[in-house]
């Protein structure tokens, strides 16, 4: 467990701006397999991630591919990183080739005991403005694990859906979306690195991938939706190349069910509010 003092990160705050540029809304819409959109037109729900990036040179990156601790983000020892879940409100849609700002700002620190050891888990709330309004506003959870052996099986079942699509981690995806996301994280690139110091079996796929495809299966199901909020979490990582499943319920008007599923049991949550 960690004896450092981290609350002076808490309240740090950093402002990134990007104009959506079009070219890289291309390159995301092929990575994922969607239309292009144009100039003007909006983005899909979660493709943010894509944007806004931390451009960090290569010498200021630690072992894992992250960028070094300490800086934005608190210190975190020699602890391995992974993205837990978040929330995220939509009031409207980025526009493509429209200047947007983003403010992140570190809200909370907080050490927990697990079953596989200490976890630093630091949430970071992020508010992204766009034609001089609040467009999209989200908290991340991080968490930060210390070395042990990573929990892959499911244990809960996957319940009856209303939709489902499959999707294959390729090689080639998992490494096409950290180029759109900029993410040098190892663990979705480098087999030697994942298997034998994280201790994976295999290439781990992007928790916000997965986010990002539940909410891509909810909207070929229901095209005339408007996602208004998010909640997700990962209950499990997913490993490629093994395919899995992406599906979803609406459980009460306005409200629906998203999971990921491999194997029948669930890996990926989340609870979606949207208006038809």
């Amino acid at each position: 467990m960690s004896s450092t003092d981290l609350s002076a990160w808490l309240g740090k705050q950093q402002t990134v701006v990007d104009r959506m540029d079009p070219g890289h809304a291309a390159r995301i819409a092929v990575t994922l397999g969607d239309p292009i959109p144009e100039v003007g037109m909006k983005l899909s729900p979660l493709w943010h991630w894509a944007f806004f990036l931390e451009t960090v040179p290569i010498a200021q990156t630690g072992l894992d591919g992250h960028p070094a601790r300490g800086s934005f983000l608190p210190p975190a020892d020699n602890r391995n990183r992974m993205w837990a879940g978040g929330r995220v409100s939509f009031d409207g849609a980025l526009e493509v080739g429209v200047e947007a700002r983003k403010t992140s700002t570190v809200t909370a620190i907080q050490e927990k005991k697990g079953r596989t050891g200490s976890l630093l888990f630091v949430t970071v709330k992020h508010d992204i403005e766009q034609n001089g309004k609040l467009v999209v506003s989200e908290e991340q959870d991080i968490v930060y694990r210390e070395p042990s052996p990573p929990k892959l099986q499911g244990t809960e079942p996957a319940p009856a859906s209303q939709w489902s699509e499959l999707v294959d981690p390729s090689p080639v995806l998992l490494f096409r979306y950290s180029a759109v996301t900029f993410n040098s994280h190892r663990i979705h690139y480098d087999h030697p690195y994942v298997t034998q110091t994280e201790g994976y079996p295999g290439l781990v796929i992007h928790g916000p991938l997965i986010a990002t495809m539940m909410c891509r299966a909810f909207a070929h199901a229901h095209p005339k939706a408007s996602l208004k909020h998010l909640a997700y979490r990962g209950l499990r990582p997913l490993i490629a190349p093994k395919v899995f499943s992406v599906a979803g319920a609406v459980v009460a008007q306005g409200e629906a069910k998203l999971w990921a599923e491999q194997d029948s049991t669930l890996a990926h949550q989340a609870e979606l509010r949207f208006e038809a």
